[in-house]
């Protein structure tokens, strides 16, 4: 047989079995090496940053008892008092003449309605507190989301929130009138506008892969104690000033912040996005030490240099917005922001308002409040299974769907089966509950370190928004319940089925840069083709 035989003979594939070129390890794969498996004592520190949740919960839901128009009775007896009859009582109290006919059943203090007599003002006026409470978080949002992912990054962004937040609830407490107290809420939902985000981003990327699931469920349970803490600190200060609940609220959170300063840690993947090599290591090392991986070798910290993203994420003079502009600038990442964008609207609608709502359900607010922060807790544990076990795409468009349905099945039902409405909302509030943690989970895995915080802070954003439209439209259900609970179950249903269109995230490993999201997209989408290519190749063989 002669050389040409030979080559003739030879596979012609084999020229194709060309080794791929080697790509540098991953800031996650390099994270996970170096800081080993988390220890209980880190563990409980990214748990601790996730408590800030807490204190957001307060500042959102604090206006349910604040704001909330107090029940009145007739002054004196029945008999005595020919203008307050039981027809009129029946109505709203600025239908009655003034001068004596009418009380309020606690002291005019313990509401903002009774102490500046708003029982007779306009809704948009009624709702002004809370809707340029939610007006400020969307601009904040919008201005100070970006700070964590470029200049300030996650601790000192979260850090100078909380102190802003408590500081603007103590200046409430002391609002001469309702346009200044309307004021005072727009600057605390300025503050507050990126205290869910940095919480969230932040401690989950302070733990393994193995623990960010838990850490995130954990986030979502401070929420529900914090929401929780909201009607019993309301109930133990009935009697008392309005002034007092702000006081009280806000205090706390500055000796947190106190705390958080000296015990947790900056994301050490914020550090390497930005050059900071240097710095990263110190986190590394410190969190190496706290999780028992002293041993780990000083190899697995000298290749850190080789992930460091400076070009990409404008270290070195990048402007505030450089994330904006590079998700802007990628159409695949435009269309992910958009579609979970949507989505989150119609969730954040129904899961800000129905919560406004509850006072038209019942005549407790404390035991209605209390029964919707109590959804907050079951609808924790379903987040945690749904993310162990099932697609984050399908999830959110099933959860949108029945929330939606309870919600409309709400507003059908009449308004004398008190004990139906009731159960309708609170399925309603739990489902959404549920999808509104999906959907942040679902943000953080859909986009990589370098534009994480921002995008998170968007899709939180536009959570805001529909909470700009919630206290109107409450305001607007009271007479009618299809302007609420109505417009509430079209929004999520119809919002809902724009997560359709995401890709699913669930099990993939999350990307640092723009470039590496790319590859791993092409790599997902490549991988049917090349496996029909190859069964093709053996054939040919």
């Amino acid at each position: 047989m002669s050389m040409d035989d030979d080559t003739a003979t030879t596979p012609l594939l084999t020229s194709h079995k060309v080794k791929p070129a080697k790509l540098p390890p991953s800031i996650d794969d390099m994270i996970e090496a170096c800081i080993g498996d988390t220890g209980v004592v880190q563990l409980l520190r990214a748990v601790f940053v996730a408590f800030a949740w807490a204190f957001d919960a307060q500042q959102v839901f604090i206006s349910v008892f604040t704001d909330a128009e107090p029940r009145w009775h007739c002054a004196g007896s029945a008999g005595g008092n020919s203008s307050c009859t039981p027809a009129a009582a029946a109505a709203a109290p600025c239908a009655l003449p003034s001068g004596g006919t009418w009380v309020w059943d606690r002291p005019a203090r313990t509401s903002v309605v009774s102490e500046w007599a708003l029982q007779c003002a306009s809704p948009a006026l009624v709702s002004l507190p809370a809707s340029s409470f939610f007006a400020g978080c969307l601009a904040g949002g919008f201005l100070l989301t970006t700070l964590a992912d470029s200049r300030l990054g996650r601790k000192k962004t979260l850090l100078a929130s909380l102190v802003s937040m408590s500081a603007a609830g103590v200046l409430t407490a002391l609002a001469p009138n309702v346009w200044a107290y309307a004021a005072l809420r727009f600057v605390s939902g300025f503050a507050r506008s990126v205290v869910g985000t940095c919480t969230l981003v932040l401690s989950t990327e302070l733990v393994g892969r193995r623990w960010r699931d838990v850490v995130s469920v954990a986030a979502f349970f401070c929420y529900a104690v914090g929401f929780l803490s909201l009607p019993a600190l309301a109930f133990a200060l009935r009697e008392a000033s309005w002034r007092s609940m702000y006081f009280w609220m806000s205090a706390p959170c500055l000796c947190y912040a106190a705390l958080l300063y000296f015990l947790a840690q900056e994301s050490p993947r914020w550090l390497l996005v930005r050059g900071r090599t240097q710095e990263a290591v110190e986190t590394l090392r410190q969190i190496s030490s706290l999780n028992g991986s002293s041993s780990t070798t000083t190899t697995s910290f000298s290749t850190l240099d080789a992930c460091s993203m400076r070009e990409e994420a404008g270290a070195s003079g990048g402007g505030v917005f450089d994330t904006l502009r590079m998700m802007s600038e990628r159409p695949w990442a435009n269309r992910r922001l958009a579609a979970i964008m949507v989505a989150a609207f119609g969730v954040g609608m129904v899961y800000f308002g129905m919560p406004l709502s509850v006072g038209s359900l019942g005549p407790n607010l404390y035991l209605s409040t209390t029964y919707n922060a109590l959804a907050e807790v079951p609808s924790a544990v379903l987040s945690w299974l749904l993310i162990a076990r099932a697609d984050r795409r399908a999830s959110v468009v099933a959860l949108a769907a029945s929330a939606g349905a309870c919600s409309l099945a709400c507003a059908a039902i009449p308004r004398g089966a008190g004990a139906a409405r009731m159960a309708a909302e609170l399925v309603s509030f739990f489902v959404t509950c549920t999808a509104y943690d999906l959907i942040l989970i679902y943000a953080i895995e859909l986009f990589p370190t370098s534009v994480r915080n921002s995008a998170v802070g968007l899709v939180r954003q536009a959570m805001v928004l529909g909470g700009v439209a919630a206290p109107m439209l409450v305001a607007l259900g009271r007479e009618r319940s299809i302007w609420s609970f109505g417009v509430f179950g079209l929004a999520i249903g119809g919002a809902g089925i724009f997560a359709a269109c995401l890709p699913e995230t669930r099990g993939k490993t999350m990307s640092d840069t723009m470039e590496e999201e790319e590859r791993n997209e092409a790599s997902c989408t490549s991988t049917t083709p090349m496996a029909k290519h190859s069964d093709s190749d053996r054939d040919l063989v």
